[in-house]
């Protein structure tokens, strides 16, 4: 199995991330991905709303990597979303990362002036300083209005996605417009019993492998990305050792079963959620 996909940019974007939410630490980030990237990650989430890209962009330069070789995101934040706010927060994420371009560029959340920050960002796109723009927890009818009104198709969609919350309906769309999913929270946050479940636990014994890389490779192995988050340097290691298994198609087919179409946290169309995330 290839190790990346390919964008509708053309350009190959790798199957498994390093995501850094809620790594505030700045020393303990730094060192986070460091590790991450000894292992063999090469692709590193971050946003300006977890307030790492600096210590990200440590990482990146002490880690000796080729630049070229590396593929990093990062995300705006809805306060920074409108025709005259998005280059300038997108200029403070790239000096604060110490970059001179990343490789996709995400709207964090469907609110705010969403408008607005698109045709900035597809002006950052054609300019070639983000390789790759697209969205981020964007539901299929705000994906299909985003659609109905520019030029520039979105490249990926970050949604969560995991054993218990699958996306069917979102990847149908996504699928007719060459859209890649990338999914966050692909061990549902610890919010639900996903990593204690029986059969994926049978499932990752058959195969040596711990329910954690039976959970991703789940999802790889439909061409979904991943960017699991860890600070320790064992289960960093881990979630990387996706590419010497593969899961048969009777596997497939159960772990697809458990399928509940239920997020497990918070969700971008409940309108008490909506009003907390605007509030941040």
């Amino acid at each position: 199995m290839q190790h990346s996909l390919t964008l509708n940019t053309g350009a190959p974007m790798p199957l498994v991330g390093f995501g850094t939410y809620l790594i505030k630490d700045p020393e303990v980030c730094k060192s986070s991905v460091l590790t991450a990237l000894e292992a063999g990650y090469r692709l590193v989430d971050t946003a300006q709303f977890y307030g790492n890209e600096e210590a990200v962009g440590q990482a990146i330069n002490e880690s000796g990597i080729p630049r070229e070789e590396l593929f990093i995101t990062t995300k705006l934040w809805h306060t920074d979303a409108g025709d005259a706010k998005t280059r300038l927060a997108f200029e403070a994420s790239l000096k604060r990362l110490g970059l001179d371009y990343v490789d996709l560029y995400l709207i964090h959340h469907p609110f705010g002036d969403v408008y607005g920050a698109w045709r900035v960002m597809e002006q950052l796109y054609h300019e070639g300083l983000a390789r790759a723009i697209g969205l981020s927890n964007f539901y299929p009818d705000r994906l299909q209005d985003l659609l109905l009104h520019f030029d520039v198709v979105p490249a990926v969609d970050q949604l969560e996605t995991h054993i218990y919350h699958q996306r069917l309906d979102a990847r149908e769309l996504m699928a007719r417009h060459d859209i890649r999913l990338m999914a966050w929270g692909p061990f549902s946050q610890g919010k639900t019993d996903l990593l204690k479940n029986a059969a994926l636990g049978e499932i990752a014994a058959r195969y040596g492998k711990t329910p954690a890389q039976a959970a991703l490779r789940f999802l790889i192995q439909q061409g979904i990305a991943v960017i699991p988050k860890s600070v320790n340097e064992h289960r960093i290691r881990e979630n990387i050792g996706l590419f010497d298994f593969a899961l048969s198609d009777e596997d497939m087919t159960a772990l697809k079963a458990l399928d509940t179409k239920k997020s497990a946290g918070l969700t971008h169309d409940d309108p008490a959620n909506v009003r907390r995330i605007v509030a941040l």
